[in-house]
């Protein structure tokens, strides 16, 4: 996996640490930083949450460009 820099551009743009977004969306900010650095590969429920956290779309945040 490749590492999310759209999350932390978008989380950033927000002025929210991944405390905040992690908090917002009810896991953990280890969950946050393992999406950013490519490390785990969240439920589609979360992906939902994170985006409507994020006023941005999945495909704003989670589409791949690289494939």
């Amino acid at each position: 996996m490749s590492k999310n820099l759209k999350l932390k551009a978008a989380r950033a743009a927000k002025d929210m640490s991944q405390k905040d977004l992690a908090d917002a969306v009810e896991v953990t900010r280890q969950t946050i930083n393992a999406i950013e650095a490519g490390d785990y590969n969240p439920s589609i429920k979360l992906c939902i949450a994170i985006c409507k956290i994020l006023n941005k779309t999945l495909d704003d945040i989670f589409w791949r460009d690289d494939i």
